[in-house]
């Protein structure tokens, strides 16, 4: 066999080691960060983590990644009075320095998104006692005595408003009970992550999907 080839082999043998230590390593770093994501009380339950950044090695000991996503399908959020999942929660995050001796992290910057259903955002909306469906783009409808009524559900700031329902015809002849439950509805989605905050509410037909924002800065961690 002639040397150049047993250098090419030799090489394609250490390439594969230091690929192999690499992903494990990677595996590990990703196992660390989500349990500091829930030791620090980042996140409620355990998220999975996966970390983009190839080769793993390069930037950690540099102490810095350039993409970490964090996902869970546990996330609550709560109005203050109910409290609903979150469902396909997912973090984006990116320019990740690690601080404190690798025992958190700094975020330079990030996004998430998740979906709730149409089932626990009515309880947010008269205590569920009317039922939400999704109506179109950027519309909400339910049911009154029968009639199906329309509204409108946006994001205002860090608030989620549901308003815009009409009794009409049959419906309008309703005692106030039906116009109570159909009033306007605002309210704030707290117990988020530290940093992340609500940007943006929309009707789509698997539920209402919420898509947040990370400040600057923030820190998972000790």
């Amino acid at each position: 066999m002639h040397g150049s080839v047993k250098l090419l082999i030799g090489l394609g043998v250490v390439g594969g080691l230091l690929v192999g230590a690499d992903r494990i390593a990677v595996g590990v770093a990703e196992d660390q960060a989500a349990d500091a994501a829930v030791s620090s009380g980042w996140m409620t339950s355990r998220p999975d983590v996966e970390i983009d950044d190839f080769p793993f090695l390069t930037g950690a000991l540099a102490g810095e990644l350039d993409k970490v996503t964090m996902s869970s399908d546990g996330m609550t959020v709560t109005d203050g009075r109910q409290t609903v999942t979150v469902h396909s929660f997912r973090a984006n995050m990116s320019d990740v320095k690690f601080t404190d001796s690798y025992r958190g992290v700094t975020v330079g910057r990030g996004d998430g998104q998740g979906v709730i259903s149409y089932q626990d955002l009515s309880k947010f909306v008269a205590g569920g006692q009317i039922v939400l469906q999704y109506a179109g783009p950027g519309k909400v409808k339910t049911s009154v005595a029968g009639v199906t009524v329309e509204g409108k559900l946006r994001s205002e700031g860090a608030d989620v408003v549901v308003d815009g329902f009409e009794l009409n015809g049959v419906a309008a002849k309703l005692n106030g009970l039906a116009g109570d439950l159909l009033k306007p509805r605002r309210f704030a989605l707290t117990g988020l992550p530290t940093g992340l905050s609500l940007s943006e509410a929309t009707p789509e037909p698997d539920g209402v999907r919420l898509r947040f924002t990370l400040a600057p800065g923030t820190r998972l961690g000790h």
